[in-house]
């Protein structure tokens, strides 16, 4: 598996390092985040490229990894710049190797609302929505008393 190459890759990843990704991932690999369900070296890298198009200054740093046969799980923080204002985003991958020690699957499990709260308009839908689901403090107390 080609897993310390690829942190590394994603940890000082560029838009001139994009390329390399035809190394660690395979031709036909798969990838899925929120947003995105995306098969092959093209349409992969152009979400990367994407990437750079839309965020400031984004970086992983990768805090995490553990390999167990063909499938590793990695704990990342993704780090940009949105509209003028630092965010960052946490999230876990599980990638999936194939006979070559290339990435045949790539899943990213992380919340979308983490990047909604930085929007003006969706910002606030997020805040409300958030608020009237969240559970309330008296409920915690509640609980907690009887214990």
């Amino acid at each position: 598996m080609k897993l310390v190459e690829l942190i590394d890759w994603y940890n000082r990843l560029t838009p001139q390092s994009i390329d390399r990704l035809r190394e660690l991932y395979h031709e036909q690999a798969r990838f899925r985040d929120p947003f995105n369900t995306l098969q092959g070296h093209e349409e992969i890298e152009a979400l990367f490229r994407h990437m750079f198009e839309v965020a400031d200054s984004p970086r992983f740093h990768v805090t995490y990894s553990q390999l167990q046969g063909s499938t590793a799980w990695v704990s990342w923080d993704f780090h940009m710049i949105l509209h003028r204002r630092p965010v960052t985003v946490e999230g876990v991958t599980r990638l999936d190797f194939g006979d070559d020690g290339r990435v045949v699957s790539h899943r990213d499990y992380w919340d979308s609302a983490e990047l909604f709260l930085e929007l003006p308009l969706l910002g606030t839908m997020t805040r409300l929505a958030r608020r009237r689901l969240r559970l309330p403090e008296s409920a915690i107390r509640r609980t907690n008393d009887h214990e």
